[in-house]
C-alpha cells in the first residue's frame, strides 16, 4: 500500500515535456513510486485530491537571502544601485542573531512554500554573531522543507578595500573552520536529503583572493558544491578592473572556481567568450529575473546562455532586493523576460518551468532525483490553485496556461512525501507565533538604526 495518492490531477507534469492528462500520482517512502491515468488509481493510507487543477514537480529556489525579509521594502534604501542598497543596509544586517535568522528563516521557507518552492537554497553572508546557519537549519527541519544552505562569508572590509564595513565580515580562518564544521555536522550527500552544504564566498568585491581560493581546494578535498555572485552589476566589473587587473569572470577563473561543482548568481555582465568558457567548464546559473529588473543594472541573456549549454536555474534572490518569495511569480516574469529580450519565440512556458524544476536541479547538481515526477524521483510537487475567472477560456494548454494566466499559488505543496500546504493553506504549527516575533524583531532592528 502507498503512503499518499493525489488523485483528480487534471494535468500532471512529469517533466516540462512530458505530461499527463486525468492522471494520478502515489508516493511511498517519500519517492513518487507510481503514476497513472484516471480510473486506475492504487489504494494508499492517505488520499487527496488536486480537484482538477495542474499538477507539477516543485519548484527549486537556486539563489536567496532569507535574513533579508527583515528589511523587506527598506525605504532609505530601495530605490538606488546595487552598491547603494547593500551600503544602506549592512548597518542594520550587522544586528543579526541566531533568534533573527531562525525567525526569518522560517517566514521565508513558509512564504516559498506557498509559491510552490519545494527546494531552496539560502545565501546568508552577513555573520556578525555564530551558529547562524545553525538557525536555518533548524527552521528548516521544524518545518520539514528540502534545505540546501549556502555557508556565505565576506572578508574584505570597506578598511581592506571592499564594500561592507568590518561588523559583519570575518577573516578566512574563521570562515573555513565554520565551514568544514556545517559540512561535518550537517551535509547529507546520500540521495534523498533533505540537508546539504554549500560554500559561498559573497562576491569579488567582499572577497580576498586567498579565502576564494582555499574555499575551492576544500571543495575539492569535501566534494560540496561552490556559489558566489558574479557578473552581476557593472561597479562590480569597474571594481575587479582597478583590484585586480581582470573582469569579473577572470578573476572567478583564476581563484579556480571554474569547475562543474560550481554555479553562479545571475551572471548579467560577461563576454560571449566569458560564457563559452564557463559553460564548457560546466558552471551554472541561477536566474533573478525580479531582482535584476527592480535593481536595472540589467539580466542574464538566458537563451544565449541555453546556447551554450549551460545549466539555467531560477532564484527569487533577497527580500530586499525582490521584496517576494514566489518561485510562481519568478517563473512567469522570467518567461516574459526572456520574451522581451530574445523575441517571441525565444521561451515559452515549459522552458521557463524548465528553468525553475529541471535547470534548478542540474545547478545543484541533483538532477537525477530532483526537478520531476517520474518513478523513483523525490516526492516533492505542487498543485496550482487559480480564480476560475483566471482561467476562463484557457482550453488547449493548461502548461501555457500556467504562467501566462494567473495569479497562482499553491493550492497543494508536498515535500517528501509530506503535505505541507493543503487547500491553499499552510500546514506549518509554529507560523503564527513566528510572524509575531519577525514583527517584533524586524521593527527593533530598523528602529535602532533610524535612530
Amino acid at each position: 500500500m502507498h503512503d499518499l495518492l493525489v488523485r483528480d490531477i487534471g494535468y500532471l507534469v512529469l517533466e516540462p515535456g512530458s505530461e499527463i492528462a486525468d492522471a494520478w500520482l502515489a508516493i511511498s517512502a517519500g519517492r513518487v513510486a507510481a503514476v497513472g491515468a484516471r480510473g486506475t488509481e492504487p489504494v494508499a493510507r492517505q488520499t487527496i485530491s488536486a480537484g482538477q487543477r495542474t499538477v507539477t514537480p516543485g519548484l527549486i529556489n537556486t539563489h536567496h537571502h532569507m535574513y533579508q525579509n527583515l528589511t523587506r521594502s527598506y525605504g532609505p534604501a530601495v530605490n538606488g544601485s546595487l552598491f547603494d542598497w547593500l551600503t544602506g543596509l549592512y548597518p542594520i544586517w550587522e544586528n543579526l542573531d541566531e533568534e533573527a535568522v531562525y525567525v526569518s528563516t522560517y517566514v521565508g521557507l513558509a512564504e516559498l512554500l506557498l509559491g510552490g518552492c519545494t527546494t531552496t537554497t539560502d545565501h546568508l553572508y552577513v555573520h556578525p554573531r555564530p551558529n547562524l546557519i545553525d538557525a536555518q537549519i533548524r527552521a528548516a527541519r521544524d518545518i520539514g522543507f528540502r534545505f540546501y544552505p549556502t555557508r556565505g562569508s565576506m572578508s574584505l572590509s570597506i578598511e581592506d578595500g571592499g564594500l561592507p564595513p568590518a561588523s559583519v565580515t570575518q577573516d578566512a580562518d574563521t570562515i573555513l573552520a565554520d565551514s568544514q564544521r556545517l559540512i561535518d555536522t550537517y551535509h547529507d550527500p546520500q540521495p534523498g536529503a533533505m540537508t546539504r552544504i554549500a560554500l559561498a564566498p559573497c562576491s569579488p568585491f567582499s572577497v580576498d583572493e586567498t579565502l576564494m581560493r582555499r574555499t575551492a581546494e576544500m571543495s575539492e578535498s569535501s566534494g560540496v558544491r561552490l556559489h558566489t555572485h558574479l557578473a552581476e552589476d557593472l561597479d562590480e566589473h569597474t571594481y575587479c578592473m582597478e583590484r585586480y587587473g581582470r573582469t569579473p569572470v577572470e578573476h572567478f577563473e583564476d581563484v579556480g572556481w571554474a569547475g562543474n561543482r560550481s554555479w553562479v548568481a545571475h551572471f548579467i555582465h560577461p563576454s560571449g567568450s566569458e560564457t563559452r568558457r564557463l559553460a564548457s567548464a560546466g558552471v551554472g546559473v541561477a536566474h533573478c529575473p525580479s531582482s535584476n529588473m527592480l535593481i536595472g543594472s540589467g539580466t542574464a541573456r538566458v537563451a544565449a546562455l541555453h546556447s551554450e549549454g549551460m545549466a539555467v536555474g531560477l532564484g527569487c534572490d533577497g527580500s530586499a532586493s525582490t521584496d517576494h518569495a514566489s518561485l510562481w511569480l519568478e517563473a512567469r516574469t522570467a518567461l516574459l523576460l526572456g520574451r522581451f529580450i530574445g523575441g517571441p519565440t525565444s521561451m515559452t512556458a515549459r522552458d521557463a518551468l524548465g528553468i525553475a524544476t529541471v535547470g534548478s536541479a542540474r545547478c545543484l547538481g541533483w538532477d537525477d532525483e530532483l526537478g520531476r515526477l517520474t518513478p523513483g524521483s523525490v516526492a516533492d510537487l505542487v498543485a496550482w490553485h487559480m480564480d476560475p475567472v483566471s482561467l476562463a477560456g484557457a482550453h488547449t494548454d493548461p502548461v501555457e496556461a500556467l504562467l501566462r494566466c494567473g495569479p497562482a499559488r499553491a493550492w497543494i505543496t508536498v515535500v517528501n512525501g509530506r503535505v505541507l500546504v493543503e487547500s491553499g493553506e499552510l500546514r506549518v504549527a509554529g507560523l503564527a507565533d513566528a510572524l509575531v516575533e519577525h514583527r517584533r524583531i524586524s521593527t527593533r532592528m530598523q528602529h535602532s538604526f533610524a535612530h
